[in-house]
């Protein structure tokens, strides 16, 4: 497939994108395994509902550093090795999961390790406000804005493949020995801080124009004030910001529910939810090359519009599931029939969302930017998982599933009105 796809690529990029191309097959790997995270909490760890959604503001709650890590960033002299030496630091943490005892479930024990899994995750994920930025960065300054899109989807693919892979293995393996997170995690310690070793052999210009040295704490609030005006002046941008305020919400309050959904009402195993992450995993395979070429050709806000609707979708068809809940089993899966129609749209989101989330933002900038606009973007994300998980949780303790599910798509709807009337200004606007 690289040999095919290389003669097509500008010869100032191949080297990048070979580097690129390995990372994003070994950065797969990795979240394929890490997909199945919170279906080890509830399961293998018996983690409460607030456990659940704490994990998923573990991902995302880390980005609200993005302004300060995004300054420590960009005072480094030698940015390649900060990146080497944020991945040592966060990865190697999962080692520890290797002592982690089979009878972690004991009454006496089981709090501790609870708390002790949530801490070593949220410690991985505190790499990516600097890594998601430097991506970005490396990227932009090897690819010419005509291929962005292009490449970014090749690499996404791969990346996508190699998740398929690794999620269905290890849901096998899980129902098998519910415990094997133990020796499973402690080899993505290795094998994360490799993959970044691999990303920093990018190449990267650096701008001759040093600017005067400021003092750190100045340096963040000049970088504040960069962003209050960034969203202030750009208006495009403010608009693209406030709908994903609106859509961040509503993935991020069903995210913990739906792995609650799937144990208390589906009574799923490792395998049935394997095969669910992999069936839209496997759309959006296919589908990544063709929203690459689209995201490339049309404004990002349009394309928005329909992200947002295949997620407004699959919540939908999602939530029928609770009323409408025929199945057969198949080697031990449970095939729910809306379930399925439910993350075919999931498999459209996923395909889409992939490429408007991580460079939807460098559209509305010029390449110097990137890092900037991309630092607003995850600080934003950071800001809605302050609150976002335990609002999905907390409607569902206090109402149910089809309260959360429905809050969302409400959600999701304003979000998608945002993006209309703000492309439709600027239409109004060109013509006078």
């Amino acid at each position: 497939m690289l040999r095919k796809l290389i003669p097509h690529i500008p010869g100032n990029a191949k080297r990048s994108f070979r580097f690129h191309i390995i990372y994003s097959i070994i950065d797969g790997f990795i979240l394929g395994l890490f997909a199945l995270n919170e279906f080890i909490l509830i399961k293998s760890l018996e983690g409460t509902n607030y456990q659940i959604a704490f994990l998923f503001q573990a991902m995302v709650i880390v980005l609200l550093f993005s302004v300060v890590l995004n300054e420590i960033l960009n005072r480094a002299r030698s940015k390649k090795k900060l990146i080497r030496r944020v991945a040592i630091a966060t990865r190697l943490p999962l080692i520890l999961l290797f002592l982690f005892p089979k009878d972690a479930l004991s009454p006496e024990n089981a709090h501790f390790y609870q708390l002790a899994f949530l801490a070593i995750i949220m410690v991985y994920y505190f790499a990516n406000p600097i890594l998601f930025p430097a991506i970005n960065h490396l990227l932009k300054n090897s690819y010419s804005h005509e291929d962005f899109g292009r490449l970014y989807s090749y690499a996404s693919t791969v990346n996508k493949v190699m998740m398929l892979v690794a999620t269905f293995l290890f849901g096998l393996l899980l129902d098998y020995d519910n415990s094997a997170y133990r020796y499973i995690y402690p080899f993505i310690a290795v094998l994360g801080i490799f993959s970044v070793f691999i990303l920093t052999r990018i190449e990267y210009h650096v701008s001759s124009d040093i600017p005067p040295r400021k003092t750190f704490f100045s340096a963040v609030w000049t970088s504040l004030k960069k962003m209050v005006n960034i969203l202030k002046n750009n208006k495009p941008y403010r608009d693209f910001e406030m709908s994903f305020m609106f859509y961040g919400l509503a993935w991020m309050a069903t995210a913990a529910v739906i792995t609650i959904f799937f144990d208390r009402v589906l009574h799923m195993n490792y395998s049935t939810v394997a095969f669910y992450k992999n069936t839209y995993n496997t759309l959006a395979i296919v589908l990544f090359p063709f929203f690459g070429k689209l995201l490339g050709n049309i404004d990002p806000r349009k394309f928005a519009i329909y992200t947002f609707g295949f997620m407004l979708f699959h919540l939908f068809f999602m939530e029928m599931t609770e009323y409408f809940g025929q199945y057969i089993v198949v080697f031990g899966i449970k095939i729910f029939y809306s379930l399925i129609v439910s993350y075919i749209f999931y498999g459209l989101f996923t395909a889409t969302m992939g490429l408007l989330w991580h460079i939807g933002s460098a559209y509305f900038c010029k390449n110097d930017e990137v890092s900037d606009y991309q630092s607003i973007h995850l600080s934003l994300t950071g800001v809605r998982a302050l609150f976002s998980p335990l609002v999905g949780v907390f409607v569902l303790e206090m109402f149910s599933f089809a309260a959360v599910f429905w809050l969302s798509i409400l959600s999701l709807s304003i979000a998608m009105l945002i993006m209309y009337i703000s492309i439709r200004k600027e239409k109004i606007s060109a013509r006078q």
